[in-house]
Protein backbone atom coordinates (compact mmCIF):
# COMPACT_ATOMS: atom_id res chain seq x y z
CA UNK A 1 0.00 0.00 0.00
CA UNK A 2 1.38 3.51 -0.72
CA UNK A 3 1.59 6.50 1.51
CA UNK A 4 -1.22 9.29 1.72
CA UNK A 5 -0.31 12.68 2.65
CA UNK A 6 -2.89 15.16 3.58
CA UNK A 7 -1.90 18.57 3.17
CA UNK A 8 -4.09 20.21 5.42
CA UNK A 9 -2.38 19.13 8.02
CA UNK A 10 0.80 17.94 6.79
CA UNK A 11 0.75 14.11 8.50
CA UNK A 12 1.16 10.64 6.58
CA UNK A 13 -2.44 8.71 7.32
CA UNK A 14 -2.87 5.12 6.54
CA UNK A 15 -5.52 4.47 3.51
CA UNK A 16 -7.47 7.22 1.53
CA UNK A 17 -9.43 8.81 3.49
CA UNK A 18 -13.37 8.29 1.86
CA UNK A 19 -16.46 10.91 1.34
CA UNK A 20 -14.51 13.68 1.48
CA UNK A 21 -15.14 14.78 -2.34
CA UNK A 22 -11.83 15.06 -3.59
CA UNK A 23 -11.38 14.49 -7.02
CA UNK A 24 -8.43 12.28 -7.49
CA UNK A 25 -5.70 12.72 -10.88
CA UNK A 26 -3.44 9.39 -11.15
CA UNK A 27 0.07 10.74 -12.22
CA UNK A 28 2.68 8.42 -14.26
CA UNK A 29 6.01 9.19 -14.65
CA UNK A 30 8.17 7.09 -17.37
CA UNK A 31 11.34 9.35 -18.45
CA UNK A 32 10.87 10.03 -22.40
CA UNK A 33 7.94 7.55 -22.55
CA UNK A 34 4.73 8.57 -20.51
CA UNK A 35 5.06 11.60 -18.76
CA UNK A 36 1.64 13.46 -16.73
CA UNK A 37 1.83 15.86 -14.06
CA UNK A 38 0.10 19.05 -12.60
CA UNK A 39 1.18 22.43 -13.96
CA UNK A 40 -0.69 24.30 -11.14
CA UNK A 41 -3.45 23.81 -8.52
CA UNK A 42 -3.88 23.46 -4.72
CA UNK A 43 -3.09 19.64 -3.72
CA UNK A 44 -5.11 18.28 -0.88
CA UNK A 45 -3.99 14.71 -0.66
CA UNK A 46 -1.24 12.79 -2.25
CA UNK A 47 -1.19 8.89 -2.45
CA UNK A 48 2.16 7.56 -3.43
CA UNK A 49 1.76 4.51 -5.41
CA UNK A 50 5.39 3.07 -6.44
CA UNK A 51 8.19 4.92 -8.13
CA UNK A 52 6.39 5.93 -10.96
CA UNK A 53 2.84 6.45 -10.25
CA UNK A 54 1.14 8.34 -7.46
CA UNK A 55 -2.47 9.80 -6.73
CA UNK A 56 -2.93 13.92 -6.26
CA UNK A 57 -6.41 14.69 -5.12
CA UNK A 58 -8.02 18.27 -5.24
CA UNK A 59 -11.09 20.05 -3.25
CA UNK A 60 -14.48 21.05 -4.81
CA UNK A 61 -14.01 24.54 -6.24
CA UNK A 62 -10.26 24.13 -6.58
CA UNK A 63 -8.87 24.53 -10.53
CA UNK A 64 -5.51 22.45 -11.63
CA UNK A 65 -3.95 22.00 -14.69
CA UNK A 66 -3.67 18.55 -15.88
CA UNK A 67 -0.54 17.83 -18.75
CA UNK A 68 0.35 14.57 -20.61
CA UNK A 69 2.89 14.07 -22.91
CA UNK A 70 3.57 10.39 -23.88
CA UNK A 71 6.04 8.76 -27.19
CA UNK A 72 7.17 5.81 -28.31
CA UNK A 73 10.45 4.89 -30.35
CA UNK A 74 9.57 7.01 -32.91
CA UNK A 75 7.58 10.05 -32.01
CA UNK A 76 5.39 11.97 -29.51
CA UNK A 77 2.18 10.44 -29.19
CA UNK A 78 0.10 13.04 -27.20
CA UNK A 79 0.59 16.04 -25.83
CA UNK A 80 -1.87 17.51 -24.09
CA UNK A 81 -3.44 19.73 -21.65
CA UNK A 82 -6.61 20.09 -19.63
CA UNK A 83 -7.90 23.07 -17.34
CA UNK A 84 -10.21 21.26 -15.32
CA UNK A 85 -12.76 22.63 -12.19
CA UNK A 86 -13.13 20.33 -9.57
CA UNK A 87 -17.25 19.65 -8.84
CA UNK A 88 -18.78 19.00 -6.24
CA UNK A 89 -20.38 15.52 -5.38
CA UNK A 90 -23.65 15.01 -7.52
CA UNK A 91 -22.37 18.11 -9.93
CA UNK A 92 -22.24 17.13 -13.81
CA UNK A 93 -19.09 16.59 -14.73
CA UNK A 94 -17.49 15.63 -17.64
CA UNK A 95 -15.02 12.70 -17.75
CA UNK A 96 -11.46 12.43 -18.55
CA UNK A 97 -8.97 9.68 -18.71
CA UNK A 98 -7.14 9.83 -15.27
CA UNK A 99 -9.34 12.24 -13.65
CA UNK A 100 -11.67 10.16 -11.10
CA UNK A 101 -14.69 11.15 -11.26
CA UNK A 102 -14.17 13.73 -13.79
CA UNK A 103 -14.74 17.51 -13.80
CA UNK A 104 -16.23 21.09 -15.17
CA UNK A 105 -12.99 20.68 -18.08
CA UNK A 106 -12.22 24.69 -19.02
CA UNK A 107 -9.75 24.85 -21.67
CA UNK A 108 -7.95 21.61 -23.74
CA UNK A 109 -5.53 22.10 -25.93
CA UNK A 110 -4.05 19.00 -27.96
CA UNK A 111 -0.70 18.96 -29.77
CA UNK A 112 2.83 20.33 -28.81
CA UNK A 113 1.88 23.93 -30.53
CA UNK A 114 -1.28 24.82 -28.61
CA UNK A 115 0.04 23.35 -25.25
CA UNK A 116 2.71 25.44 -25.55
CA UNK A 117 1.18 28.34 -25.79
CA UNK A 118 -1.10 27.17 -22.93
CA UNK A 119 1.74 26.56 -20.49
CA UNK A 120 3.26 30.38 -21.74
CA UNK A 121 0.22 31.50 -20.99
CA UNK A 122 0.32 30.31 -17.69
CA UNK A 123 3.83 31.30 -17.21
CA UNK A 124 2.63 34.91 -17.96
CA UNK A 125 0.18 34.96 -15.67
CA UNK A 126 2.20 33.95 -12.67
CA UNK A 127 4.59 36.66 -13.77
CA UNK A 128 1.26 38.75 -12.67
CA UNK A 129 1.80 37.04 -9.03
CA UNK A 130 -1.65 35.76 -9.57
CA UNK A 131 -2.17 31.44 -8.67
CA UNK A 132 -3.04 30.80 -12.02
CA UNK A 133 -6.02 28.55 -9.81
CA UNK A 134 -7.09 31.69 -8.87
CA UNK A 135 -7.95 32.70 -12.02
CA UNK A 136 -11.30 33.20 -13.72
CA UNK A 137 -12.85 30.15 -14.78
CA UNK A 138 -14.60 32.17 -17.79
CA UNK A 139 -11.41 33.29 -18.68
CA UNK A 140 -9.87 29.65 -19.16
CA UNK A 141 -13.15 29.23 -20.92
CA UNK A 142 -11.52 32.35 -23.50
CA UNK A 143 -8.38 31.15 -24.19
CA UNK A 144 -10.21 27.33 -25.10
CA UNK A 145 -12.22 28.98 -27.58
CA UNK A 146 -10.27 31.60 -29.21
CA UNK A 147 -7.34 28.80 -29.65
CA UNK A 148 -10.24 26.69 -30.67
CA UNK A 149 -10.85 28.93 -33.81
CA UNK A 150 -6.91 29.76 -34.73
CA UNK A 151 -7.51 33.40 -33.00
CA UNK A 152 -4.73 35.50 -30.21
CA UNK A 153 -6.74 35.51 -26.91
CA UNK A 154 -6.70 38.36 -24.73
CA UNK A 155 -4.08 38.48 -21.65
CA UNK A 156 -5.18 38.49 -18.01
CA UNK A 157 -4.66 41.39 -16.56
CA UNK A 158 -4.28 42.44 -12.54
CA UNK A 159 -8.05 44.90 -13.98
CA UNK A 160 -9.52 41.46 -14.45
CA UNK A 161 -8.72 39.40 -11.84
CA UNK A 162 -9.59 41.92 -9.10
CA UNK A 163 -13.28 42.66 -11.29
CA UNK A 164 -13.33 38.37 -11.06
CA UNK A 165 -12.64 38.47 -7.34
CA UNK A 166 -14.86 41.13 -6.62
CA UNK A 167 -17.40 39.85 -8.63
CA UNK A 168 -17.11 36.37 -6.91
CA UNK A 169 -17.48 38.18 -3.44
CA UNK A 170 -21.19 39.47 -4.36
CA UNK A 171 -22.48 36.14 -6.12
CA UNK A 172 -24.12 33.64 -3.97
Amino acid sequence: MGTVVDFRSCRSASGAVAGEGLTDVELTWVEKKIECWIRFGSVAREKVLDRRRRIVSFRPGDIFAFVRWAANDYDTIISRVDIVRVVAVGEAHQTLPFVRPGGDILLTAQGWPKVERVLQTIDGIEQLGIDPGAVSPDHWRHIHNRMTVGQAPRTYTMDLHRAYLLRRRVQP
